[in-house]
């Protein structure tokens, strides 16, 4: 049986084992302006050392599934979407919030979850329903690390 690269990984997503984030009301209100969300969830930014930790760990973001990137001490490093390498330098830090908030609004095709979206979704887990995958906090701390990888060789560490 074949599966589609959006199937696995929406599928392997929704197998996350945790529910943590933050319930529908208590979602942090966001404009998107221009391809962006400007201002940060949270009304401050994050910690990049606790994003890149999001980043990297196979449990929360699982963004490595689909990802590669500067991460030498990771194996099997996902290859389906863009590299993380020099991510800051391609995209603003709005422009990093609004795929991690909603890809959608980027790409309606993408096969990358919305991390901070709890209606329009298909094929939520039990666990997950009516809850985002990361907090408001959490996204903050992942577009604070994604904005220091300026560099393109997936050498770079921080």
């Amino acid at each position: 049986m074949m599966f589609s690269a959006r199937s696995l990984a929406l599928a392997l997503v929704l197998a996350l084992p945790g529910a943590e984030g933050s319930r529908a009301q208590d979602l942090q209100p966001y404009v998107v302006e221009n391809g962006a969300i400007a201002a940060p969830l949270t009304g401050q930014r994050g910690d990049a050392a606790r994003g890149r930790k999001i980043v990297a760990e196979r449990q929360k973001g699982l963004c490595l599934l689909c990802h590669q990137g500067p991460f030498p001490e990771e194996r099997f490093q996902g290859d389906l979407a863009p590299t993380l390498a020099g991510a800051g330098s391609r995209l603003s830090e709005g422009e990093l919030r609004l795929r991690l908030v909603d890809g959608t609004k980027v790409n309606p095709e993408t096969i990358m979850p919305a991390y901070y979206r709890v209606d329009h979704l298909t094929r939520v887990a039990p666990a997950f329903r009516g809850k985002t995958l990361l907090s408001a906090s959490e996204v903050e701390d992942v577009v604070a690390f994604l904005v220091t990888l300026r560099d393109e060789s997936p050498k770079e560490t921080k």
